[in-house]
């Protein structure tokens, strides 16, 4: 089957995903205008598209709802799943209201379900379509093999693809309100500058990452640790089995947390937390604390 068999006499278009282009575009401007703008539809250069698609193509370009000025849009159109390798070939149309030309590069997608919970999600490199033209709409095929899917079953009507910010934005330091209180701006700078420079996280890993350690008068211990979560949604957790271990690897302290309400750790994004446990949970006797590790308990 070739590319322009995928699209349809019976294809529609779906639901748009649009966002300011400021939130990918380096350079981009945001606009106050009030105006909407038609996109145009435009081909790939390399593109030699038969007559027939052609109408088919238009028909498709004349259903999409005109953008505010300054967007980059997602317009859903059908799935396809190839009968070969079980991949979800996604038709869409990336549409531009941007006043000038475009190049896009790697980034992530996202596809929702009509409840906005993400079913699939990669990051394809947007250069393969392209310059995309001033105000102008070019449909193309995303394809999100097997293993980038979260569901078995095909969605429902009302899916969407979506660019996904998470990865845009890179790895961030999720504060909680309560710490905002206690920090001044400069210790905040300093958290952001540990984070921005500890090592990269793997999509899917979690981590956590102690960085300071007090004994407390009454024998208790307060560990400050770093959770970190790699994974492009958030993580939610109600309990924690902890325990800490010294320079030696001696066992400092253990303890179970229940954290009620549950502590939740925004999609790739690290929170630091503080942990006391108390002096029953606690052996400092001889300990070596110039360096120490914080281990979950399987």
């Amino acid at each position: 089957m070739g590319l322009f068999d995928l699209f349809k006499k019976t294809d529609k278009v779906g639901k748009d995903s649009a966002i300011d282009s400021t939130e990918i575009l380096e350079d981009a401007e945001n606009s106050n205008s009030e105006n909407k703008v038609v996109t145009k539809l435009s081909y790939h250069p390399d593109w030699q598209v038969p007559q027939e698609q052609k109408y088919i193509f238009n028909f498709l370009a004349n259903e999409l709802e005109p953008l505010k000025p300054n967007q980059l849009s997602l317009a859903a159109i059908n799935i396809d799943v190839n009968p070969s390798n079980g991949a979800w070939e996604v038709k869409a149309f990336l549409r531009s209201s941007l006043p000038k030309e475009i190049e896009l590069g790697e980034m992530g997608l996202f596809l929702l379900d009509k409840e906005d919970k993400v079913i699939a999600s990669k990051t394809f490199d947007l250069k393969e379509l392209g310059s995309i033209p001033a105000e102008s709409a070019r449909p193309w095929v995303f394809t999100f093999e097997k293993n980038t899917l979260q569901v078995d079953e095909l969605p429902e009507e009302g899916w969407k693809i979506a660019f996904n910010l998470i990865s845009l934005r890179g790895h961030q330091l999720d504060l909680d309100d309560s710490w905002k209180g206690k920090l001044s701006e400069e210790q905040i700078k300093q958290l952001e500058n540990v984070v921005k420079n500890l090592p990269k996280l793997e999509k899917t890993e979690v981590n956590f990452t102690g960085f300071q350690i007090k004994l407390l008068e009454d024998s208790g211990l307060a560990v400050s640790i770093l959770l970190r979560n790699g994974n492009e949604k958030t993580l939610s957790l109600e309990q924690l089995p902890l325990e800490i271990l010294d320079a030696n690897q001696k066992l400092v302290a253990k303890g179970f947390f229940k954290l009620d309400p549950a502590l939740t750790i925004q999609p790739d994004s690290t929170k630091p937390w503080t942990f006391i446990f108390p002096k029953e949970m606690v052996n400092a006797e001889g300990a070596d604390l110039r360096s120490w590790t914080a281990r979950v308990v399987q």
